[in-house]
């Protein structure tokens, strides 16, 4: 249950993260805009590759480098609001906000998973 509602919420997250790496681009950010897209989709497809894990370490593994990605990703979108390259608004706030989320479910799942 808990995998879909990651699987759910990163999806929902990477095309939010595609969406704003296009309105980057157009602003001529391409460095960090990248460094982000790669990050950000990367968590989902991480979750997504963990449900046909091969064994619990290997779906730990996989649980693990989604975490990674999105403590990444989270690196990304606050050195685009230090640097002032994104104006601040109740949509990048959101976004920063779902970033968050996913790292607690993230960090409880692997913690669920290694415990058990």
């Amino acid at each position: 249950m808990k995998d879909s509602i990651l699987l759910t919420k990163s999806k929902a997250f990477a095309l939010r993260v595609v969406r704003l790496y296009k309105y980057l681009r157009e602003r001529k950010e391409s460095v960090i805009a990248k460094q982000m897209l790669r990050s950000g989709t990367s968590i989902g497809a991480n979750i997504a590759e963990s449900r046909y894990a091969q064994s619990k370490t290997d779906f730990a593994s996989k649980l693990q480098i989604a975490l990674k990605e999105a403590a990444e990703t989270e690196y990304w979108l606050e050195l685009l609001r230090d640097s002032e390259l994104v104006e601040p608004s109740p949509a990048f706030d959101s976004l920063c906000a779902d970033c968050t989320e996913l790292i607690k479910l993230l960090t409880a799942s692997v913690k669920t998973t290694k415990g058990s």
